[in-house]
């Protein structure tokens, strides 16, 4: 190879590609899906909670099969894949939409109710597509989905998702290098959406519920994947938005997005400019972020 290939972390060395096409010729009426599901086995390339990283490891055989170093099967069917960028549209929901305008003392209590693989992930998708500037997108990796609930009534919707792998001002807030970067990435939490729906119109909800809802996440990413989450981040479009709420929940102002993205190569602006919050969980944060912790 004439040009080092890397995809999320993993280097394309000479003897990782002679291994996928000895597996490749070994497997000659395998799907892509199912050959990169024997190679995460092979190489043990898991998740932190023990999952196989397939879809990870299918993007990084397409990278090769594009650069022309590894020659893929042909395509057998076409999943909806949320890292491959292509954005499925949701359903619309129908919910009242007459005014709320109480005190947040009045509203309570709120119920925070994590919808993954329940009868309401339709009604989150559904209501983040209608309501968020950005409209909805399926999280990568691990992930946890809320929806906020004052008298059975939806007030709010919250997203989060694994980390970006490459923030500097991030990365220099926690005193992280590239290596422990790379080890401990898995104990950020990325918040991705955040939807006060339009006719609430309470002062200082936006904030209670960032405040509460990082301790529910928090909790609930340790139930569900088996290790801790120590920070939470977030990039809020400068041209739209302050970021007045998750100052005020006590989130810290980092700086700001490069805007050229984390697999850039033309260092070249393509993107808005964000600003980037973070939110320590604990106060040791930077300790047990820049140890070996798995």
């Amino acid at each position: 190879m004439n040009q080092e290939i890397k995809y999320r972390g993993m280097v394309a060395t000479a003897s990782r590609v002679e291994f996928i096409r000895q597996l490749i010729a070994s497997n000659p009426d395998d799907s892509r899906r199912s050959l990169s599901k024997k190679l995460c086995e092979a190489w043990n390339w898991v998740q932190p909670n023990g999952s196989l990283r397939d879809m990870v490891c299918r993007g990084f055989m397409l990278e090769l099969h594009r650069a022309g170093v590894i020659r893929l099967p042909e395509k057998k069917r076409t999943p909806n894949n949320p890292l491959g960028g292509v954005r499925k549209k949701s359903d619309q929901v129908e919910v009242g939409t007459s005014p709320i305008t109480a005190s947040v003392k009045e509203l309570k209590p709120f119920e925070i109710r994590q919808v993954n693989h329940t009868a309401d992930e339709k009604l989150h998708a559904g209501l983040i597509e209608q309501y968020h500037y950005l409209g909805y997108s399926h999280p990568v990796g691990e992930q946890r989905k809320y929806i906020v609930f004052s008298r059975e009534r939806p007030v709010g919707c919250f997203s989060f998702s694994a980390a970006s792998r490459h923030v500097a001002s991030r990365d220099r807030f926690i005193g992280w290098d590239a290596e422990h970067r790379k080890k401990n990435i898995h104990l950020i939490a990325y918040n991705t959406r955040f939807v006060l729906l339009p006719w609430v119109a309470v002062r200082h909800l936006a904030s209670h519920l960032l405040s509460r809802v990082a301790k529910q996440v928090a909790v609930d990413w340790q139930h569900t994947y088996n290790h801790p989450i120590y920070y939470l981040e977030t990039f809020v479009d400068t041209e739209r938005f302050l970021g007045t709420c998750y100052r005020a929940a006590g989130w810290v102002y980092l700086g700001k997005t490069t805007g050229r993205g984390g697999n850039d190569q033309t260092n070249k602006v393509n993107r808005s400019i964000k600003a980037v919050w973070g939110y320590p969980l604990v106060d040791e944060f930077r300790e047990r972020m820049c140890g070996t912790e798995r």
